[in-house]
This record gives C-alpha cells, sequence and structure tokens, in this order.
C-alpha cells in the first residue's frame, strides 16, 4: 500500500508544469477578453483603419442582449353597475344610429326608383295620350269627310210621296179660301197618314179651332198652323227629359256617372246593332272610352256582327256564346266598365218579337241585372224603331215603353219610306224624345234629331 500512493519526483515535477502551463494559458486568455472590451468602448478613429485582433486571435463575441422583461399585465378592476349601463346604453345608441342610415339610405334608394318609375309611367301616359289624339282626330277627319245625306234629301219620300204631299195638294198655291170642306179633306188625309189617330184628332181639333176664331184665312195660314202644330209636338216629347243632350251625339251622357250605360232594346231586323255600332264610332271619336256589350245571344251571327262594328269603331267588346244567358253578358260588360273606368257602356239586346211576352219578361231580367252592376244603371233606354212600320211601330214604342221606361227614340230608314210622319205620332203619344234618326248608310248618316231642322225638312223653309 505505501508503494501504491507514493508518487515519484518526475510524476511530481510533470504536474508542477502542468499547472504554470494552466495558469499562463488563462492570463493570455484574460488579456484577449479586455483587449475586445476597449476596442469596442472607443470607437476608431476617422481615416484611422479599426484594429483587428491578431489573426490567431478568435473573433470576438458579440455580447448579447439581455431580454427586456415585460411588464406583468395589469390587474383590470370590475366595471361598476353605472358603467357597464352607460356602455350598454352606447351600444344600444350606436345601434339605433346605423339602422336609422341604414333606412334613411333604403328610403332614399327607394324614392329614387320610385321617381324614375312615376317618371317612366308619365312619359309613357303622354306617349299613349299623344297617339289616342291622333288617332281622334284620323276617325273625326274620317266621319267628317263621310258627309252623308242632308235631312231634306233623306225624308225626300215622306215629302214627296206621304202626308206631306196630300197637304201640298190640299193647300194649293196657299192663297184658297179654307171652309169646313177643306177641314174634312184634311182630316181624311191626317186619319190615313201614319201619325195615329190621336195625333190626328190633334191636328184637325187645332185646325178647327182656328177656323171658328177665324184665324185661318187661307190655305197658306192653315198649312203654317199645321206645321207650328206638328213643331210644338216634338219640341213638348223632347223637352220631357231636361237632361242635355250632347253636341254631335244626341244623348245625355253624365261624366258623373261612370260608366254610362246605354241599353239599346228593339225587335229583329229594326237596326239595333248598326246603331250600336254608328253610335260607339262617334262617341269613340269625340273622346269617350267606350265598350260593348253584346247581349243578344239569341240571333244567329248577331254577336260577330256586332263584332264588326267593334272592330270598325276600335272599340272592345264583351262577347259570350251562342244562346247564353244575356243578362250574365250584359252584366259581366258593365262590371269591366266600372273596373276598367270606361265613360260608355253600350248594351245589344234580345229582339224576338215584341209581342211574345217571354221577350220583355228576359228585358226586364236584363235591366234588373244592369242595376245590381252599378247602381242606378241604365242611365239610357234607347229604342230603335224602323220606320218602315208606320203605326207598327207606335204600337212596339208602347209596349217597350211600358215594359221598360223607354227614356229615347231611334228612328231608323227614314230614307226609305214614305212613312216619316210617325215620328210625330210616337212623340205626341209616348212623350218620349227622339234622340237619332237614320236616312242612310254611312256614319254621318246616324245624326241628333232636331225638331226645327226635321220639321223645316218636311214642310219646306
Amino acid at each position: 500500500m505505501q508503494e501504491a500512493v507514493t508518487m515519484s519526483n518526475g510524476e511530481i515535477v510533470g504536474w508542477v508544469i502542468l499547472v504554470i502551463l494552466g495558469a499562463i494559458l488563462v492570463a493570455i486568455s484574460i488579456r484577449i477578453l479586455r483587449g475586445r472590451k476597449a476596442a469596442i468602448r472607443q470607437p476608431p478613429e476617422l481615416g484611422k483603419p479599426p484594429e483587428h485582433p491578431t489573426p490567431h486571435a478568435p473573433p470576438p463575441k458579440e455580447k448579447a442582449s439581455a431580454p427586456k422583461r415585460e411588464k406583468p399585465p395589469e390587474e383590470k378592476r370590475p366595471l361598476t353597475k353605472a358603467e357597464t349601463e352607460a356602455l350598454r346604453k352606447e351600444a344600444f345608441r350606436a345601434r339605433k344610429e346605423a339602422e336609422r342610415a341604414e333606412k334613411e339610405r333604403k328610403a332614399r334608394e327607394a324614392a329614387e326608383a320610385e321617381a324614375a318609375r312615376l317618371r317612366a309611367l308619365e312619359e309613357e301616359r303622354a306617349r299613349q295620350e299623344a297617339e289616342r289624339l291622333r288617332l281622334e282626330e284620323e276617325r273625326r277627319k274620317k266621319i267628317e269627310a263621310e258627309s252623308g245625306r242632308t235631312l231634306i234629301e233623306g225624308l225626300t219620300r215622306t215629302r214627296e210621296g206621304g202626308f206631306v204631299a196630300k197637304l201640298a195638294g190640299l193647300f194649293g198655291g196657299g192663297g184658297a179660301a179654307i171652309s169646313e170642306q177643306t177641314i174634312g179633306e184634311l182630316e181624311e188625309i191626317l186619319f190615313t197618314a201614319d201619325i195615329g189617330v190621336k195625333t190626328s184628332m190633334r191636328l184637325v181639333e187645332g185646325a178647327q179651332e182656328r177656323l171658328r176664331k177665324r184665324e185661318l184665312g187661307d190655305a197658306g195660314k192653315l198649312r203654317a198652323a199645321i206645321r207650328s202644330d206638328v213643331e210644338q209636338i216634338l219640341m213638348d216629347a223632347q223637352k220631357a227629359d231636361p237632361r242635355a243632350v250632347e253636341a254631335g251625339v244626341g244623348l245625355p251622357i253624365e261624366p258623373s256617372k261612370k260608366p254610362w250605360v246605354i241599353l239599346v232594346v228593339g225587335v229583329n231586323g229594326a237596326g239595333k246593332t248598326t246603331t250600336i255600332g254608328k253610335l260607339a264610332a262617334k262617341l269613340e271619336a269625340r273622346g269617350h272610352k267606350v265598350l260593348l256589350g253584346a247581349g243578344d245571344t239569341f240571333r244567329a251571327a248577331a254577336t260577330e256582327q256586332l263584332d264588326v262594328w267593334a272592330d270598325r269603331a276600335q272599340v272592345p267588346i264583351v262577347k259570350g256564346e251562342q244562346g247564353a244567358d244575356p243578362s250574365s253578358v250584359i252584366f259581366e260588360a258593365v262590371q269591366r266598365g266600372v273596373r276598367e273606368g270606361f265613360d260608355v257602356v253600350i248594351c245589344d239586346t234580345a229582339g224576338r218579337l215584341h209581342t211574345k211576352a217571354s221577350l220583355m219578361d228576359e228585358l226586364k231580367k236584363v235591366e234588373r241585372v244592369v242595376g245590381k252592376a252599378r247602381e242606378g244603371a241604365p242611365d239610357e233606354v234607347l229604342l230603335v224603331l224602323d220606320a218602315t212600320m208606320g203605326q207598327n211601330a207606335i204600337h212596339q214604342a208602347r209596349q217597350f215603353h211600358e215594359a221598360l221606361g223607354v227614356t229615347g227614340i231611334v228612328l231608323t230608314k227614314l230614307d226609305g219610306t214614305a212613312k216619316g210622319g210617325v215620328v210625330i205620332g210616337i212623340c205626341d203619344e209616348l212623350k218620349i224624345p227622339v234622340r237619332l234618326i237614320g236616312i242612310g248608310e254611312s256614319l254621318a248618316d246616324l245624326r241628333p234629331f232636331d225638331p226645327e231642322e226635321y220639321v223645316d225638312a218636311l214642310f219646306g223653309s
């Protein structure tokens, strides 16, 4: 054991040398480090290159910057109830302000869109109105171009072949003296005319009364007296309806009642459909918005005939199937007139023989239904009579008037008969105004009735 732990002199010397060498290395290292620190603290002078460490020395290590110490987060204190309420109110106000701004934006955009839409509609309405006025002007000029016959021409047969011609033969040159015999001949002429017994008696009695008063010195005065009495009969009938008629149309039309409903009645063959077509064209040409109702569903081709007139007059039409209920068709037409703002609705009706009770019952039903479609309708019940029927036309007028309360007469085909005096009997017996007369085929030949003009054409001015 003593030999194991005992060192020889050589080993001791070796250890001493190692310790000295280690101390030297430590001193050198300390010197080098101090030199580098001095170089860092003192920057090199301008124009003098920096000193570099010896090539054998390792490059200096950059001093690592100490990491910044973050401040610990401050602890947030809880909000008070008042602060919480204030924040809630502020958030509520901000939300409401945003909603208000959004609502205003949408309202502004909607207003701009609506204004643009209204401008477009106004422009379109203006364009349509200009087009409508242009078409109306064209139709008006076309109607004016179709001058038709004069009333004197239309009454030629009555004046030259009817009772007026016989009266002219009785009066002669106008200078002959008037006696009871002359009055007897006058009575015979009037009773064989088509003016009716009642009217004939009225005219004869008027002549006898004037003769007794010595007011009839000669035939010329008798002729003037007959003419005056006829004109008074016609004027009294026109005054029976105080409503003003529209110029150029011959019918009363009140703008306050929309649509103005005209119920057209009469027997087959009297000229109802043609009258309706011509009347629609006249009204449309004067700016009225017109609708037709094809209520004659019993007569074959009646609807087709009215459809042709509707196309010519450029007005719409409400139609039903052949044999359909006339009341339903007319009810639909009047309802459409109310719904779409038409000015006038003209309704055609069935026209089987007036002697059949079923026809009058059907017309009464139509009249009731029209009143349901628009309160107070119809506004005009227009009876179309064929002048060639003579005194039979008076009987027809009486029966239609008793059933429906006729408010106006249209006398057609005056140009084709010598029985034009029938209008005098109708006006005298029924006190119904004659609205229109037909004296030809053209549109202008359906004309408003003027008593003075009629008497002038019949007796001469």
